[in-house]
């Protein structure tokens, strides 16, 4: 792991070279505006980068006694990767199967063993909560909570510590109240759902 903790002026930097974060007028596919735009797929697509962001989230978690890092699909997949990488420990995936998250593949957690659940974006916590239900259904123990970007807005509580590398609040407005549009300010629609580059 490397030696000295990234600032978060270093963060974003890493987040806008890569494109993950570009900052503008844009059209989410929700149909409201804002201001920011993120997508973690664009920095983890760099293995060095995915790497670095993996060794550094795990700093967070090296006190603990982790057995295995999970992360939902397909968002969590690399992240939970690198972080169990750079723990030296095993890295498996959550997915959605008939709309439920479950395991797959023949990954499974143990009763007992000492989980570490990672995302790339929390919005909601919606999917990062489904996987954590997952891991206490198998009789598992939940130890950590951890992103690269923390985008939620009010109360957020796992009931284990959470930790992100980057904390953004991202504005959104309604098309009709946006002071984005009021400005004149282009609008783009860098991607949608069905897109690889679609916003979160």
């Amino acid at each position: 792991m490397t030696a000295k903790r990234l600032t978060e002026k270093e963060l974003l930097e890493i987040f806008r070279n890569s494109g993950a974060l570009l900052e503008g007028h844009f059209l989410l596919s929700s149909g409201l505006h804002s201001d920011r735009y993120i997508q973690c797929a664009l920095v983890l697509q760099y293995p060095d980068l995915a790497a670095k962001l993996g060794a550094e989230l795990a700093r967070w978690f090296q006190d603990l006694p982790v057995d295995v890092v999970i992360g939902p699909a397909l968002g969590g997949i690399l992240v939970a990767y690198e972080v169990a990488r750079a723990l030296n420990v095993r890295a498996i995936f959550a997915e959605r199967e008939d709309g439920v998250m479950t395991l797959r593949r023949g990954f499974s957690v143990n009763p007992g063993e000492r989980v570490l659940v990672v995302e790339d974006v929390v919005t909601t916590g919606g999917s990062t909560r489904e996987v954590i239900e997952v891991v206490q259904k198998a009789g598992a123990q939940l130890i950590g909570v951890g992103a690269l970007v923390d985008r939620h807005t009010g109360t957020l509580d796992f009931g284990v510590p959470f930790h992100s590398l980057l904390r953004l609040e991202i504005a959104t407005y309604s098309p009709e109240s946006c002071p984005l549009c009021e400005k004149g300010k282009p609008l783009v629609k860098p991607g949608s759902r069905s897109s690889p580059s679609g916003l979160r």
